[in-house]
């Protein structure tokens, strides 16, 4: 009985350490993420599902690259994924506001930088020519990621600042018009879904920032005349039609990295192989990033791609309840155009593994291997975030409290 006593206080003594500690982790959180709470376990969630699913897929070319080193990727991967979640918290600890001002620069920046990546010869990867290679550090880097994040936020900056005359075609329409065929027009030479999932975006958040169907209708028109003329001067006219081919005529044969996925997923069953049990990841090429999702399947079953799709869904719900409490029509249309951009480039990613849509060469956004892609994605998800915090919480460009600063939703304006 003597000895009963000191265990039980060993024992309440270890419970009450716990749950201090739990306590000191919960206050360091709520101090330092701020915003959708739900929206960061989302993401969390996804980083850990890459990091097995990549390190599964990438050990044949671990293998082949690095003479057996099968966790160089996995290190390499579980590396830049925590550099994105690091600027995911640094840009969601921004007022979103600055991002209206920060995108004019960012879109002059990405102009160059594409022009120079298609005409002088960028770095090639994946057997396209759309990367450029940062000296110092050797790490690829994609201009059309840094085009996409800056034309979404001016996109809707400019519509936001022009929400009282949103009608006149010459103040409203015409600089959307100019930026978006530019940008859309130079990505569109080197890679055309990338071109036409931007383009697309830009039009929702038209659509949302209330432009007249008539003019979004003449935007429509004039992209594809400037579409058209971009994959012709990009040679990439014949294979976006043999692509298109391939996906409609039922009597060609089905291109060998489709074969491979669709017997990825029938091999995956409801309960799929097990973690690291993928035999397609030996076959279809770059399983790591443009079929990722075949390889989901196969090894964790039709209940791993429905929770993957569940979870977009969620982003996206996320999302749009974050436009939703919005008090400003920038932080809304920019939360819209950023949760859409990322959860619909998801969608053509799934839907292509399971043959719903030709070929694209889109990877598969917060699970795919990247390099600066994931950081480009951890700030997109940071600028959510930080629209998320709400105007009780952003302190307002002026310095003033942002309570003070306060807009009846109806009549808010960026």
């Amino acid at each position: 009985m003597a000895t009963a006593i000191p265990y039980k206080v060993s024992l309440l003594n270890t419970r009450y350490s716990v749950l201090n500690a739990m306590e000191i982790i919960k206050n360091w959180l709520q101090r330092n993420l701020k915003g959708d709470p739900i929206l960061w376990a989302i993401v969390i969630l996804f980083s850990i599902i890459s990091i097995a699913v990549v390190y599964s897929a990438t050990g044949t070319l671990a293998y082949k690259k690095m003479s057996g080193n099968t966790e160089y990727f996995l290190f390499k991967h579980t590396s830049l994924i925590v550099v994105g979640l690091a600027f995911m918290w640094l840009a969601h600890r921004i007022d979103y506001r600055y991002y209206s001002r920060l995108s004019l620069y960012a879109l002059l920046l990405s102009v160059p930088l594409l022009l120079f990546t298609f005409f002088l010869g960028g770095t090639t990867l994946n057997e396209a020519s759309r990367w450029l290679t940062i000296p110092v550090i050797n790490q690829t880097f994609q201009p059309s990621d840094l085009a996409k994040l800056a034309l979404i936020a001016h996109v809707a900056s400019m519509l936001s600042r022009r929400q009282q005359n949103v009608q006149d075609f010459r103040t409203t329409l015409l600089p959307v018009m100019l930026w978006v065929g530019l940008i859309c027009g130079i990505i569109i030479m080197s890679n055309a879904s990338t071109a036409l999932l931007l383009f697309g975006t830009c039009l929702l958040l038209m659509f949302l920032g209330r432009v007249p169907l008539k003019q979004m209708a003449v935007m429509v028109a004039i992209g594809a005349v400037v579409g058209g003329i971009g994959l012709s001067t990009g040679q990439r006219l014949k294979t976006v039609q043999s692509r298109l081919e391939s996906f409609t005529d039922k009597s060609k044969p089905v291109p060998f990295q489709l074969e491979h996925s669709y017997i990825a997923i029938a091999t995956g069953g409801i309960t799929g192989k097990g973690p690291g049990q993928s035999t397609e990841r030996n076959i279809l090429p770059h399983p790591y990033s443009d079929f990722i999702y075949a390889v989901i399947i196969e090894e964790y079953g039709m209940i791993g791609g429905v929770v993957v799709l569940f979870l977009y869904l969620a982003f996206l719900y996320r999302g749009l309840k974050t436009v939703m409490n919005s008090y400003g029509a920038f932080g809304g249309l920019l939360s819209a155009g950023l949760s859409f951009s990322l959860v619909l480039q998801a969608m053509v990613n799934m839907g292509v593994a399971v043959g719903l849509g030709p070929i694209t060469g889109l990877p598969l956004p917060l699970l795919s291997m990247g390099g600066t892609s994931l950081i480009f994605t951890g700030i997109s998800i940071g600028i959510i975030l930080s629209v998320s915090r709400g105007e009780r919480e952003v302190r307002p460009m002026t310095g003033e409290p942002a309570d003070t600063m306060r807009i009846p939703k109806k009549t808010a304006y960026a």
